[in-house]
């Protein structure tokens, strides 16, 4: 596959390059998901949407003209 002679391109993605390249976008993912609230967030948020499910909001009343 590869010449003994040739030089490697310095962008050449070989299987250790597209290794770190995943593990570099798997910290992004961290990072962003911690910064919009982590874990903690998601729980606030289906508590919220349990308690909406709970108690239905009361109808507002109808008036007449």
């Amino acid at each position: 596959m590869d010449e003994p002679g040739k030089k490697l391109s310095p962008f050449a993605l070989t299987p250790a390059r597209i290794m770190l390249l995943c593990f570099g976008v798997i910290l992004i993912l961290i990072a962003i998901s911690m910064a919009r609230g982590g874990m903690s967030g998601y729980q606030e948020l289906r508590e919220a949407r349990d308690a909406a499910l709970v108690a239905p909001p009361e109808p507002a009343p109808v008036t007449t003209p």
